[in-house]
């Protein structure tokens, strides 16, 4: 869709400016007025990690004059791999700290303005007020909502994308002029049902792919070039090295952005998303172990059985020596049921927790009613009880 451009120019640009952005001064497109455009742009990235990395510097390379960085977390190591803005000597700095410093390296002329908070109903509209296009780099359900009704209410674009192994999509969300998040995904999945990066994994450069279209998109918006992705929903695949487009059209009876909106203010996220079922929450109470009472378990020869619920790659990394690998899925389609011993504690566990809590609602359901599962997973076992495996 041809769109009109979103910001105006800046009165002009400077001789160093002229100097830096001379690659696009001579594209006919954007030339000077385009390049003003961008200079006077205020864009906002949520998140520094896998989407905001790339996203960041090329943004900050294209000469936008404001780039606002909502993050609250630190560098880990594991988040090298694809975070490409971040570097060794920055594990356990802050990432908005970290991603300012790198983008004032690409760009000193860059205004960066830092956010160090988590985006939240109580201060995102007035974050996103602050700004003409965001940007959104996030990870997880409930915070994509949230960035979409509050871009909906504020009539602000936004530019989303997201990750997962080697599958990545990309599309530009603005009511005004097509469908919103909610037209395409009118609800979440269900908890447990959808694995994140950090349970799934992605492959790194996929990040670059994805996070590289979200900034074309960007300064096609910022300056009103080319055909945007509003109406359209670029899906690719890095195995089969292919790309396609879906159109999506605006749902007329969208919550947030339809005829008659049901969601006419910021709702709670967390809830309506729900990182675990309602089963799985009521399982996990008093069914729920510390890695030290595992281990006290482990010592003293209680008849367990010690059930790893991940994923084979997972259990690959670090595992609890005494457990058996049963993939989450095998009970969501009931094989491993049949698996499970009659005279023998079970005990569940996956990465942090969440996983083996849906596993729990089912297997309690199924008749082991005291079968318990071990609260923070293996991250919690190798951080109290063998320091010396590897945490992913």
């Amino acid at each position: 869709m041809k769109l009109p451009p979103l910001v105006e120019p800046a009165d002009g640009l400077s001789v160093e400016e002229v100097r830096r952005y001379s690659r696009h001064l001579i594209i006919p497109d954007v030339a000077m007025d385009g390049q003003k455009r961008l200079k006077n742009a205020k864009v906002l990235c949520v998140g520094a990690g896998g989407l905001g990395s790339p996203a960041l510097m090329y943004l900050a390379a294209a000469g936008v004059g404001t780039l606002g960085i909502v993050e609250f977390d630190t560098v880990d190591e594991s988040n090298l791999q694809r975070q490409i803005i971040h570097g060794q000597s920055d594990v356990g700095r802050s990432k908005a700290e970290s991603a300012r410093d790198s983008v004032r390296e690409i760009n000193p002329l860059v205004n960066v303005v830092l956010h160090e908070e988590r985006l939240d109903s109580s201060n995102v509209m007035e974050l996103f007020a602050q700004y003409d296009l965001i940007v959104d780099g996030t990870d997880n359900f409930a915070t994509r909502y949230l960035v979409n009704d509050a871009c909906v209410l504020l009539n602000k674009p936004y530019v989303w994308g997201s990750i997962y192994r080697f599958d990545g999509q990309a599309s530009v969300f603005w009511s005004e002029y097509g469908p919103c998040y909610r037209c395409l995904y009118p609800e979440p999945p269900p908890p447990g049902m959808v694995p994140s990066c950090a349970e799934g994994g992605v492959l790194g450069v996929l990040c670059a792919s994805i996070g590289s279209i979200q900034v074309t998109e960007a300064i096609k918006v910022l300056t009103g070039v080319g055909e945007s992705l509003v109406g359209r929903l670029m899906i690719y695949d890095a195995l089969e090295m292919s790309y396609r487009t879906v159109k999506v059209r605006k749902d007329p009876e969208c919550a947030v952005c339809g005829k008659n909106p049901t969601v006419t203010e910021l709702i709670d996220y967390e809830a309506f998303c729900g990182a675990v079922s309602e089963e799985a929450q009521e399982a996990v109470k008093d069914s729920t172990i510390t890695p030290r009472t595992l281990k006290a378990w482990i010592d003293e020869g209680q008849t367990l059985e010690i059930i790893d619920v991940r994923e084979p790659a997972e259990y690959e990394i670090v595992n609890i020596e005494q457990a058996t690998l049963i993939p989450k899925n095998e009970f969501l389609m009931g094989d491993a049921l049949t698996k499970l011993p009659q005279d023998k504690k079970i005990v569940l566990h996956c990465k942090s927790g969440v996983r083996s809590a849906e596993v729990l609602a089912l297997v309690k359901a199924a008749g082991f009613t005291d079968a318990v599962h071990l609260g923070g997973g293996i991250v919690s076992w190798v951080n109290q009880i063998e320091p010396s495996k590897p945490i992913y």
